[in-house]
């Protein structure tokens, strides 16, 4: 799974709206406690990686997550 993380609510939606029209099963969600956020929301995807190219410009991380820990694979900072 891979969780998004973005500097505006905005990001997050357009990030959902394009993986779903992808075809990847995504879901936008509070962000965890122990991951940091500017805007609260990130978005959970049914994936093992992901291309930059369907992140909305404004997303902040993109980490791997295993069900126990999060691993961050891409820093957009």
């Amino acid at each position: 799974m891979i969780v998004v993380t973005f500097f505006t609510h905005h990001s997050a939606q357009m990030t959902h709206k394009m993986l779903k029209n992808v075809g990847i099963d995504a879901k936008m969600a509070p962000v965890p406690r122990s991951l940091s956020s500017s805007c609260g929301s990130c978005v959970f995807a049914q994936c093992d990686s992901i291309s930059e190219e369907l992140l909305d410009e404004d997303f902040e991380a993109v980490y791997s997550f295993d069900g126990n820990n999060y691993i961050k694979i891409i820093s957009n900072e």
